[in-house]
């Protein structure tokens, strides 16, 4: 089967897109980020008579996560609070960036992870704080479920100098510090690994190109959306790609879908 992530950055705006692009591109399920668009108001019947199944966390103007699905899933939850409790989340369940559930046996856990914004800032230490809070919850998934992982979504963070056009001074620019990639690495301790880098190890891959300075015009891209897979379905993977057609497009996202298989 196949899992699509893609920060759509406004599902309202790119309605039209992402509907011409599941046309051609019928994935099993499709993650969305950044909807910005409360639920009750989610353009739910086009993609409804695309047969989809609609999963929805949302919040007015900004954040916001949705999983599309060929059929029913199981045991869908959103945010952190239902699996690691409130005593861990905290303040972290406001802003609505996690949802999971289970398709065809394999629990896919969708994620907007914070921008942070600017390295050093209160943004930045959130994003540090929200990550301690993701591996608890990846922990306790993985401990008390028997399916395989599939965990994708905006991370912000590219986590190689070769995931960025240049990467030069980058050090300490935020999705690229030090600290956020040691976050994001401490999480993937637990078992999980990079489907994309199964099959290309190679730099020059984005998946996010700033709107400004003609930043896709000129590839001045960075690859922060990712898929994590646990082992076995690591193994299973046949393919990972970015399609990047859809930011071709008149009025695109910044980010354009990531496409795993397996």
């Amino acid at each position: 089967m196949k899992v699509a992530s893609w920060n759509v950055n406004s599902i309202r705006t790119r309605q039209s897109q992402v509907i011409d692009w599941l046309k051609n591109n019928p994935v099993e399920v499709l993650c969305l980020q950044e909807t910005k668009v409360i639920d009750q108001d989610f353009p739910r019947l086009p993609f409804e008579e695309l047969g989809y199944h609609l999963y929805i966390f949302g919040q007015k103007a900004y954040n916001g996560v949705a999983i599309f699905s060929q059929q029913p899933m199981e045991d869908v939850t959103m945010g952190f609070t239902s699996i690691v409790g409130e005593s861990l989340t905290q303040e972290f369940d406001e802003q609505k960036r996690v949802i999971t559930g289970i398709f065809q046996g394999v629990r896919i856990v969708n994620l907007y992870v914070p921008n942070g914004s600017e390295v050093g800032s209160e943004k930045y230490h959130y994003k540090l704080r929200w990550f301690k809070v993701l591996k608890e919850y990846l922990k306790k998934i993985l401990e008390e479920s028997t399916q395989e992982l599939c965990v994708c979504g905006d991370f912000n963070v590219a986590l190689e100098d070769k995931d960025i056009y240049d990467s030069k001074r980058k050090e300490n620019h935020i999705m690229a510090s030090p600290l956020e990639r040691e976050a994001l690495r401490d999480i993937l301790t637990i078992g999980l690994k990079d489907g994309f880098r199964k099959f290309n190890d190679e730099g020059g891959h984005f998946s996010w190109w700033d709107y400004r300075t003609g930043g896709f015009e000129r590839n001045r891209g960075w690859r922060i959306d990712h898929h994590y897979l646990t082992d076995k379905l690591y193994e299973k993977a046949i393919s990972c790609i970015i399609d990047i057609a859809p930011r071709k497009l008149i009025k695109p996202s910044d980010h354009t879908p990531v496409i795993v298989e397996f």
